[in-house]
């Protein structure tokens, strides 16, 4: 899909503002409502926008500790892999999880917690337990400095 400056515009706007209503973003973007709404469509259509969420505040939530978690893997096998990321899909404390090079470790999790005790009982009665795992190596987060979800369509 090819996109022009209303397109790149609108998707600028809606990263922004997910609930803006349609008159608003396209008065915002300089086009009339209809054709507005067309071009939104055919970006959901199109799967460049990919859903509309909440953003929540974990801290208003009790969720106050949050780690970054690096796992090391005894094999790597398609089929290991496969396991691995499956079984963390359905943790609701993990938030992220990549795999990586350039660690000891092949995979980051990024998860958020209550506390301590939250923590330790995610680690050793869900993850360390997952098929394969081998290694762990815990950071915690001190302060989240930068969070953002929006992504340049310049």
């Amino acid at each position: 899909m090819t996109l022009d400056r209303f397109d790149r515009h609108i998707l600028q706007v809606l990263q922004q503002d997910g609930r803006i209503n349609n008159q608003e973003l396209a008065d915002r973007i300089g086009l009339s409502p209809s054709p507005c709404l067309r071009r939104v469509r055919a970006l959901e259509e199109s799967g460049l926008i990919a859903g509309y969420r909440a953003v929540l505040d974990a801290k208003k939530l009790g969720l106050t500790l949050m780690a970054l978690i690096h796992i090391a893997m005894d094999r790597h096998t398609p089929e290991r892999f496969a396991n691995f990321e499956a079984a963390v899909s359905v943790l609701p404390e993990v938030l992220e999880c990549l795999l990586v090079t350039g660690q000891d470790a092949d995979y980051q999790l990024k998860v958020i917690v209550r506390d301590m005790d939250h923590y330790q009982a995610l680690l050793l009665n869900q993850i360390t337990r997952i098929e394969g795992v081998t290694g762990v190596h815990s950071s915690f987060v001190l302060r989240q400095v930068l969070a953002k979800t929006e992504l340049s369509v310049v």
